[in-house]
């Protein structure tokens, strides 16, 4: 399988599909497809369904099997990024919810709880997140222009809140309150910061 994106502030992936090649997205996020590529509708269960629906996905999946070669595209519902991550077993991905576009190869995706009360409450990130684990392709869709680092063992970034689109599930994720009233009132920032430590990817 072979992808390209394309575009500037309204992105599209194209994914070339060989013959038995497949990919998974949300019902309805498909664009445009060669004639030759059929679509499958699944749930996957009614937790799963449950699932997505609480982390503002889609409670339906398609996936769109090519029957012979042909291209696939996605495009963008907002302005933005489309942003390729690469997983492997053991090296899953943690993405905050809206974000999710399409999936290809042996990729699972489920529900991550954020067991802190605080994380949840004042983190920006909402109590729910999705996690992808597997072996495959996550293809995220990012509101804005998306930067990418990668986080050493003990390094740290201090996010505001709302600007986490994903990290590697090796990393922690934890808040920091804003130092000083003069900041907390006037800096514009608000009372707390998300802070993701390593080691890991980030996509902010």
């Amino acid at each position: 399988m072979n992808y390209s994106i394309s575009g500037d502030s309204l992105p599209v992936l194209k994914v070339q599909l060989g013959q038995g090649e497949n990919i998974q997205c949300e019902a309805g996020a498909m664009s445009w497809m060669d004639e030759g590529i059929q679509m499958q509708t699944n749930a996957g269960g009614i937790g799963k369904m449950l699932g997505r629906a609480f982390t503002g996905e889609g409670m339906f999946l398609n996936t769109y099997v090519a029957e012979r070669a042909g291209e696939i595209a996605f495009a963008s519902k907002f302005p933005g990024s489309i942003r390729a991550v690469e997983i492997s077993e053991g090296n899953g991905l943690i993405v905050q919810k809206g974000s999710y576009l399409a999936t290809a190869g042996n990729v699972n995706s489920e529900v991550f709880f954020q067991k802190r009360l605080g994380k949840g409450l004042f983190g920006g990130e909402g109590f729910l997140m999705r996690r992808f684990t597997g072996s495959g392709i996550v293809f995220l869709e990012i509101d804005g222009s998306a930067h990418e680092y990668e986080l050493a063992p003990g390094q740290t970034k201090v996010i505001d809140t709302g600007n986490l689109a994903a990290m590697s599930e090796s990393c922690s994720i934890d808040i920091r309150t804003v130092q000083g009233v003069k900041n907390i009132l006037f800096g514009g920032e608000g009372f707390f910061n998300t802070v993701v430590t390593g080691p890991g990817k980030v996509v902010l």
